[in-house]
């Protein structure tokens, strides 16, 4: 008995018990997938966006400027602007923004039908604002308010119009998505496309407050 113990423990010094490695039995570790922070869509559009602000803000600087440096602002003998039709103008396109998210609440709940609703309100909305916005063009180029008449009407139709070009871009924008979402093209878990025309127009709408507080008010 003393000398199978004395053997055992000999054999055990001279091979050690093997460790078992865990994890390399059974194969490799599974891997995570390797998911971008952001949407590339998304990114794109933000970089859009950026360049967006950038020449808006060159805009607004050059009519500070002038209007800064101006002793009577408006200029006499121009027409003034109409506050009150624009500042109802103005609603509408603010209540175009929330219509906006809840075409996209509607497109994560996965309500087809809602979804479409709300992209075709946002798209009344935007055209209404253009429609108003227009005609009060078409009254202020009557008075005599135009691009070559005084500075004030060259900023005010380089600031105003530049907007106006891209709130008819959203437009078509909108309708393409409502189009794509009368087809069923977006999913519950898919529906990048509304998501990023909800960034480009919530940047419309955020956007005009600033220029009519500037513009009209100013």
């Amino acid at each position: 008995m003393v000398k199978s113990s004395a053997a055992r423990k000999l054999s055990e010094i001279e091979s050690p018990p093997r460790l078992k490695r865990v994890g390399f039995g059974d194969g490799p570790p599974p891997v995570r997938p390797n998911l971008p922070v952001l949407n590339n869509a998304r990114l794109a559009v933000i970089m859009m966006l950026a360049a967006e602000l950038m020449f808006f803000a060159g805009l607004i600087g050059a009519f500070l400027v002038f209007r800064l440096s101006a002793t009577v602002w408006p200029p006499p003998f121009q027409p003034r602007l109409p506050l009150g039709v624009t500042g109802v103008n103005s609603l509408i396109l603010l209540f175009s923004a929330l219509t906006m998210h809840w075409a996209v609440g509607a497109a994560a709940a996965g309500t087809a039908h809602k979804l479409f609703c709300n992209l075709s309100i946002t798209a009344l909305l935007g055209a209404l604002f253009l429609l108003i916005q227009g005609y009060e063009w078409v009254r202020l180029v009557h008075f005599g308010l135009t691009t070559s008449s005084s500075v004030y009407g060259g900023l005010f139709y380089a600031l105003i119009g530049a907007h106006g070009v891209h709130v008819f871009g959203g437009l078509i924008w909108l309708l393409a998505v409502c189009w794509q979402a009368q087809r069923g093209r977006f999913a519950k878990r898919n529906f990048i496309g509304v998501q990023t025309a909800r960034m480009y127009w919530t940047f419309v709408v955020a956007l005009w407050p600033v220029l009519y507080g500037l513009v009209y008010l100013y």
